[in-house]
């Protein structure tokens, strides 16, 4: 399963993301590996239901609302708006430099990959404008 199609899964309960999408080498979605997406967090299920949601679609989901809820019951302080990696911890992902460099490859990231910051601040854009693109309920600062 790509990474993220990890973060999807985690962030759009599964009953409504089947399909979560997957980066192609380009940076384009595809659905390629989405079958084998997993249940979403119970955080991102009670943010559904909370809504009223029951039959919701991925529009549904407020991004920064479900990851607030998620960042408020985390004992971590974790700033989630801002890094990439804090935002893979928040979703109990694998935020290593290997896991966030495959995450760049799956994206197309073009730049220096050994310059993680530079590399970091887009990955975190890119998420954002991913699950913006895919439905989600992203403040426009968040993918500037």
């Amino acid at each position: 399963m790509s990474i993220l199609s990890k973060i999807f899964a985690k962030i759009f309960p599964s009953a409504h993301a089947a399909t979560p999408p997957a980066a192609t080498a380009d940076g384009s979605l595809s659905t390629a590996d989405a079958a084998a997406a997993t249940a979403a967090s119970d955080a991102a299920a009670r943010a559904a239901a909370t809504a009223g949601a029951g039959s919701a679609s991925m529009a549904d989901v407020d991004v920064e609302a479900l990851l607030n809820d998620m960042a408020s019951n985390n004992p971590e302080k974790l700033n989630w708006k801002t890094s990439i990696v804090d935002l893979m911890k928040l979703l109990k992902l694998d935020s290593s430099l290997g896991e966030r460099k495959e995450l760049a490859n799956e994206l197309g990231y073009t730049g220096d990959m050994s310059d993680s910051a530079s590399m970091n601040i887009w990955l975190h854009k890119q998420v954002m404008k991913k699950l913006a693109a895919n439905g989600g309920k992203v403040p426009a600062e968040l993918q500037d």
